[in-house]
């Protein structure tokens, strides 16, 4: 297993930024192994991610902050250090559309998400025997209209216990209320079954289809309080044609969803995504 330490940093855009981070990894002794960034030049924002080998480095990375805080200090930096050996924990929701979640946890069990999954909550059962095959634990909490405010508190409850890093909504069939997501900023993942910000909501093949695309998409993106509107980590598309019926749209829709939504999740998990505003920065 890696165990490289990942600086993720956001600043206004000044001239010796990256010099100086470079020269703080050297001074210390650490080597830098990929060093991505970005100057956006409407926000006049600077954003970068360093990935470099602690072997040698002469700090403790428990307490890289202090000795890296007069770097940040001179460059108002907002900066978080994370470490590719940790592997964060995550809850999965889902309602009765298995496609996601399948997905995610085969993924998961070949290696390919370095995630711990702790737990599925669903608002229907049909996917508890899933959940069982692969081993992981499982929550029904029905939503109704009138259970909402109650079910909420019920899976607040469940976060409290398991403590996850970040959730992923597998398709979960939910609107998620403003009290509940604001607790979570940049931590639920969402999978929107079109390539936003074209047809949000619900029915969104149906919209499609009744517009003629030639292009149907899935978007995975943060959550916020504005439907189907979080800053973007990932999307795809596939063509589709006037022969192409709703069903049609729906089953080629469902492969791209979980393959985006993958894709999403690994990019989190691998600390490569800085958001910025309602935009993103995917390194």
């Amino acid at each position: 297993m890696k165990n490289n330490a990942i600086l993720l940093i956001s600043c206004p855009d000044r001239k010796g930024e990256v010099a100086t981070i470079a020269d703080f990894v050297y001074r210390h002794n650490g080597n830098i192994l990929h060093a991505d960034e970005h100057a956006d030049v409407e926000s006049g924002l600077f954003l970068m991610r360093v990935e470099f080998d602690p072997k040698d480095f002469d700090i403790n990375l428990d307490d890289f902050g202090k000795y890296f805080a007069p770097v940040a200090e001179t460059f108002h930096m907002t900066w978080r250090l994370a470490r590719s050996s940790h592997r964060p924990r995550m809850i999965i929701f889902v309602s009765k559309y298995d496609h996601c979640l399948v997905d995610l946890l085969y993924r998961h069990r070949s290696g390919e998400l370095e995630c711990d999954i702790q737990l599925i909550i669903s608002n229907h059962p049909d996917t508890q025997p899933i959940a069982d095959f692969y081993k992981i634990p499982f929550a029904l909490v029905s939503v109704t209209k009138e259970t909402k405010s109650a079910a909420e508190a019920q899976i607040h409850a469940l976060i409290e216990k398991h403590c996850p890093d970040f959730m992923v909504l597998a398709r979960y069939m939910q609107i998620l209320s403003n009290e509940f997501v604001n607790r979570y900023p940049q931590r639920i993942i969402n999978i929107h079954h079109s390539f936003l910000p074209a047809f949000i909501g619900a029915r969104p093949y149906h919209q499609a289809f009744e517009r003629g695309v030639k292009l149907i998409g899935a978007t995975s993106h943060y959550v916020t309080e504005q439907l189907d509107d979080g800053p973007i980590i990932e999307q795809d598309v596939v063509r589709v044609s006037h022969q192409d019926t709703v069903e049609d749209l729906i089953r080629k829709g469902r492969d791209l969803e979980k393959i985006v939504l993958s894709r999403a999740v690994r990019l989190h998990v691998e600390n490569r995504v800085l958001v910025y505003g309602n935009k993103t920065v995917v390194f």
